[in-house]
């Protein structure tokens, strides 16, 4: 069994690991807990009564947190001409379409989201198999397959989260900065829960959300009473 490191076992003094917490009480206890010596994000963690081995079962999508998640997030776009230059004009970091392909096939991806004109669809299909398993193969469903480039830039850039659920039924997601204010916080955290309440997929069946946890990067895990996340 792993030994619990000094600094997570003083986290965890003061917190009652079967509690369901409100949620007001449980992020200003998350923050209060976030000792390390950086800033450190606010995970969410939510288990769902799905199977997304089943399609019906699947939970995807986007939502764009109110404060947003105070990382810097580089985007790369697949785009050329006019909609090249307006990617550029909306804050994109790489913008290409061959060249940048072939940058993707050397391994070279210094980028957290990338986006694409749906004429591009060919070429990112290349290196679909390189994008894939990163989660980064961008998608009509999420937005980032559009012909608004600028748009989808600057949500990107303001905060906006892909959510996926995993095998075991999990979705998993940083939703903020432990240095924000409380309120800001809770609002992040309703915005996600909310988003992931209205991707409930139609093959769901019998309770849907079945837990809730919030920790920080480094901090304990606290279990959220689910009516204190309603707005």
């Amino acid at each position: 069994m792993a030994k619990i490191g000094k600094r997570l076992k003083s986290a965890y003094e003061g917190v009652d690991r079967e509690k369901f917490y409100e949620l007001v009480e449980a992020v200003k206890i998350v923050k209060g807990a976030a000792k390390a010596k950086f800033d450190e994000s606010l995970e969410i963690a939510m288990n769902l009564g799905v199977d997304p081995r089943h399609a019906d079962q699947m939970v995807r999508g986007v939502v764009e947190l109110p404060h947003g998640t105070g990382k810097t997030v580089r985007v790369a776009v697949f785009a050329k001409a006019d909609k090249a230059e307006e990617a550029k004009a909306a804050g994109a970091d790489i913008v290409g379409a061959e060249e940048l392909m072939e940058m993707i096939q050397q391994g070279k991806m210094d980028f957290d989201r990338c986006i694409a004109t749906p004429d591009m669809m060919g070429l990112v299909g290349r290196v679909g198999k390189i994008l894939g398993p990163r989660g980064l193969m961008p998608n009509p469903k999420l937005g980032t397959v559009t012909a608004d480039v600028a748009g989808a830039v600057k949500s990107a850039k303001a905060g906006q989260v892909q959510f996926r659920v995993e095998k075991a039924g999990i979705v998993h997601a940083g939703i903020g900065k432990v240095s924000f204010d409380e309120g800001k916080l809770v609002e992040n955290v309703r915005a996600f829960v909310d988003a992931i309440q209205k991707a409930k997929p139609s093959g769901a069946k019998g309770t849907y959300v079945q837990k809730i946890s919030l920790s920080s990067t480094m901090g304990p895990g606290l279990k959220i009473a689910p009516g204190s996340v309603a707005g």
